[in-house]
């Protein structure tokens, strides 16, 4: 064997996976057909968050006034927005290339194919090699979704990775689709001067978060005139030289239709698999809509073939590929008989923070007040409104709210949404209690620094009980 573990996809699941196997003490390599880091690194995550955050300081630079501060002639220069948002991709990937040295994990770049059971062919161009190992862990991701009818062309219709390397902001822009990455570019492009539409066919944006939440959140962006059509679909669209045109309709009333149209479209309608050219169903490998069918250790019906990550179909978040590679790197030292002390430890699915990081920020884990209702529950809800946060007040980001769901009986945290500053790095806290079993008893017993926006997970749980002090 040339290797003892293989990684197919050096993103945030492969490199960790990787690194995780080198530190197993396997002898482990990477295959990556384009550039360490992946898409989270390179076109998604951390670009991404880089954009949004020249976006959240211009709209801080407009508000100085209210601090005292004057500041005139604020401009935007588009194209180092672009460079920086860059520069900071660049940066990290250069370092998951140094994190391959110090693990002594080789890198092999090109396209990865089944051949054998325990080998690949690794195209590159003209260039053919091929490589085998004990086990392999396939982390290739997905790829955007297009709408039907209405192909990517780089132009005038765009996917996520596109939008974040535009020339100049267009003068009014669709976004079809209101997840965390439709939400996150409308955020952006309507802070660098663009008018934007979003369209979704579900009823709020961000539906997938508590509706109280959402509807913080659309509240927040109809004062920034950013415009939405909740319940709405696009049935047809009509590409023009320098614009397209979305014709939409009501899902509730089809006759109701309109048309808009738009310098670009952004379609955020979810992902697709990068599985198709991995030859893997010759080898036993089960796929469900080209998502690979894994168990609870990653493997999957071949025994060298482990896979994680997006390819999978688990919720599609980087922080879940990694702890994926992390775990299947030790099912297979387990497996193998590597390490005789090593035991293993799921991942609770249910226990996944997602977080999508527009302003204001929103964090979440768990059951919606809605769903703990539907599943019979005997839901207790404790709130705090920022608006009572001496911190907020202190920085002017008073919009939104903590809010936790808990089983009234024993105080049991079923789920905690947040919408305002600092949303997505104050959910672990809450994430860390339930995963400890830890109860609202526990919480209310933890003090907290005064003045923090932190302050707003002591008073919800507080107001759980009856017991909150500022509100």
């Amino acid at each position: 064997m040339d290797f003892e573990v293989v990684v197919i996809g050096g993103g945030p699941g492969g490199y960790v996976a990787a690194i995780r196997a080198a530190q197993l003490g396997f002898k482990t390599a990477v295959i990556e057909k384009e550039k360490m880091g992946g898409v989270c690194l390179n076109w998604g995550c951390i670009p991404t968050k880089a954009l949004l955050q020249s976006a959240h300081l211009l709209e801080e630079m407009k508000k100085a006034q209210e601090f005292g501060i004057s500041a005139q002639g604020i401009q935007v220069e588009f194209g180092k927005v672009i460079e920086r948002s860059r520069k900071v991709a660049d940066q990290m990937a250069k370092g998951v290339d140094f994190l391959m040295k110090k693990n002594k994990i080789e890198v092999v770049f090109g396209t990865a194919s089944f051949i054998e059971e325990n080998k690949v062919l690794v195209s590159s161009g003209d260039s053919k090699k091929e490589i085998t190992a004990d086990r392999f862990i396939i982390a290739t991701g997905a790829r955007s979704r297009p709408l039907p009818g209405l192909a990517f062309d780089q132009n005038l219709v765009l996917s996520s990775r596109e939008a974040m390397v535009e020339k100049s902001a267009p003068k009014k822009i669709g976004v079809i689709g209101a997840g965390a990455i439709g939400v996150e570019f409308a955020d952006f492009y309507a802070s660098m001067g663009s008018e934007v539409v979003i369209i979704e066919y579900l009823d709020h944006l961000l539906p997938n978060e508590d509706e109280e939440i959402s509807q913080v959140l659309e509240k927040s962006f109809l004062k920034r005139k950013i415009e939405y059509k909740l319940g709405m679909s696009v049935y047809a669209t009509e590409k023009k030289e320098n614009s397209v045109v979305l014709k939409i309709k009501n899902k509730n009333n089809v006759s109701e239709t309109s048309e808009i149209e738009v310098d670009k479209v952004l379609v955020g309608i979810g992902l697709v698999p990068n599985t198709e050219d991995l030859n893997l169903e010759k080898f036993g490998v089960v796929l469900s809509k080209g998502f690979i069918d894994v168990n609870e250790r990653y493997a999957t019906k071949c025994k060298s073939i482990y896979a994680i990550g997006d390819c999978t179909g688990n919720p599609l978040l980087a922080h879940v590929a990694s702890m994926e590679g992390i775990k299947a790197a030790e099912a297979i030292a387990i497996e193998l008989k590597k390490s005789s002390e090593l035991k293993y430890h799921p991942i609770n699915y249910d226990l996944i923070p997602g977080c999508t990081y527009c302003h204001p920020e929103v964090a979440s884990f768990g059951l919606t007040e809605k769903k703990a209702i539907a599943l019979g529950f005997d839901v207790k809800v404790g709130k705090f409104p920022f608006t009572a946060s001496g911190r907020a007040q202190a920085i002017g980001d008073t919009n939104g709210m903590v809010k936790i769901v808990t089983n009234a009986k024993h105080g049991e945290i079923l789920g905690a949404h947040i919408i305002g500053p600092s949303a997505t790095e104050i959910i672990a806290e809450l994430v860390l209690a339930s995963s400890n079993e830890l109860s609202v008893h526990e919480i209310i017993q933890t003090i907290h620094a005064h003045p923090t926006i932190s302050e707003g997970v002591l008073e919800a749980t507080s107001a759980v009980l009856g017991e909150a002090i500022n509100i």
